[in-house]
């Protein structure tokens, strides 16, 4: 194993609830309380009853884990595998923006199922979860830019990133986290070219990453060895899943920079992407007392991973592949101020008005935007007006990024919006929101209390 794994694999042993800064500490609460927003509002949502039906088929009926898609228990693999899969459907939880990987989806599942089985605390949640962020975001990170075109970081990191967050909650030690990591990185998965299709794979991947993270911790713990050096051997993941892999950001200042808090909340309701542009639409057209009819055409500049992954769609066919074109997210701002769930769950994909504008919108290669991303996220647009003007439009952080982040006022407020989404009423959505905010306080890990809604939508 490499000097960088080594001080990892250090750090996450090491790693205790006392060491956390505080604003860490209520960061991973903000974060926690996001994707369970994302969750709810995700649980009826397709595909997601198939993967609580598989796991009613295949798991425990009951167990100590909370499947939170339909209110029963299971077994920590099967709760992982159906919430990790409903907290992505919906494209509203969190991004790390230089690792380009959504933490939240993959690593709460996994440490919310084994704080449950393991009867512990609010603060090992928390501090498995921080670990599992702090590893994951510096593995997204070290496998760099090449990995993102072919591979969904999400998937395949995220396995390694969910492994972590299981592991600290079964206490594991330096040389417990080198096997785990070996273990994990050997089931990493996940392609883009479900994006060609409209297919389902996506969830797929978060709720395999979760359950997979599990698998390992789990069988870690009872004496399975992994490879040691799965990061940066001869065949390991680098090796295999990139061509600019720099292992310097494997222990990049642990301990001291938080890559936990540089997470961004999501403010639309589609891939991250599409964010920039459709701030920099939006504060052009406010700016410039513009209407959806007054624009002839919007050039979004933007970085490559954007024309790879927003590129493979462009007349959608499902409402989960419309979030991932910039021509449909564009028009919902254009000819509503928002792209948000309302917008994409109740405008048809054949509405007329949002097919004409979505026609009038491309796509260009920026050099500024695509130099400074991953790490920053511009947003360039350029947009050409009916009375002949030329207008450029430009952000520098789409709103939710760490410098232009949600309030606890505003996540409280996504939270309700995502929750009642999900049939959740407000007395119940208020009750979650103060038991989230007493996690670090030692507060309950258990958030049930859906069986009554499940039944009500059901009858």
């Amino acid at each position: 194993m490499s000097r960088h794994s080594e001080h990892l694999t250090a750090f996450l042993a090491g790693l205790r609830f006392e060491d956390l800064p505080q604003p860490v500490v209520a960061r991973t609460e903000d974060l926690f309380l996001d994707w369970l927003g994302s969750l709810l509002a995700g649980r009826s949502q397709p595909p997601i009853p198939l993967f609580s039906g598989y796991a009613r088929r295949m798991g425990p009926g009951t167990g100590r884990c909370e499947n939170l898609v339909d209110g029963g228990t299971t077994s920590p693999y099967f709760a992982a595998l159906v919430n990790g899969a409903a907290s992505h459907v919906v494209e509203q939880d969190d991004l790390h923006n230089s690792s380009v990987l959504h933490p939240a989806t993959v690593v709460f599942p996994a440490a919310l199922a084994l704080a449950q089985d393991q009867e512990r605390n609010g603060q090992a949640l928390i501090t498995a979860a921080v670990a599992g962020y702090e590893a994951g975001i510096r593995i997204g990170e070290f496998l760099g830019r090449s990995h993102y075109r072919v591979f969904h970081t999400t998937g395949t990191v995220g396995t390694l990133a969910a492994a972590v967050a299981a592991g600290k909650l079964l206490g594991l030690d330096q040389n417990g986290f080198t096997h785990l990591l070996g273990s994990a990185g050997t089931q990493a998965s996940g392609l883009w070219e479900f994006l060609r299709d409209a297919a389902d794979s996506k969830q797929l991947h978060t709720g395999k990453a979760a359950a997979d993270g599990v698998l390992a911790a789990c069988l870690t713990a009872e004496g399975l060895t992994g490879a040691r050096d799965i990061l940066e051997g001869d065949q390991g993941l680098a090796a295999g899943l990139s061509r600019d892999a720099d292992p310097a950001f494997l222990d990049d200042r642990l301990g001291e920079r938080w890559a936990l808090a540089e997470t961004s909340f999501k403010f639309h309701a589609s891939c991250r992407h599409t964010h920039p542009a459709a701030d920099a639409l939006l504060d052009l057209m406010t700016r410039e007392r513009l209407m959806a009819e007054d624009i002839v055409s919007v050039t979004a500049r933007v970085h490559q991973a954007a024309l790879d992954v927003l590129g493979r769609v462009e007349t959608p066919r499902t409402i989960h592949q419309a979030k991932f074109s910039m021509g449909t997210v564009l028009a919902l701002i254009a000819l509503h101020g928002r792209a948000g769930l309302g917008e994409f769950h109740h405008i048809p994909l054949d509405n007329p008005a949002v097919a004409a504008f979505r026609d009038k919108v491309g796509m260009i290669l920026d050099a500024e935007v695509d130099g400074a991303y991953p790490a920053r996220w511009l947003g360039r647009i350029t947009v050409e007006t009916t009375d002949g003007r030329r207008l450029q439009g430009a952000i520098d952080e789409p709103k939710g990024d760490p410098g232009n982040t949600l309030s606890r006022a505003e996540l409280e407020t996504k939270f309700r919006h995502l929750a009642a989404f999900g049939q959740v009423d407000a007395t119940r959505a208020d009750d979650l929101i103060a038991r989230v905010w007493r996690l670090g306080a030692n507060g309950p890990v258990r958030f049930q209390a859906y069986q009554q809604d499940r039944e009500r939508q059901d009858g």
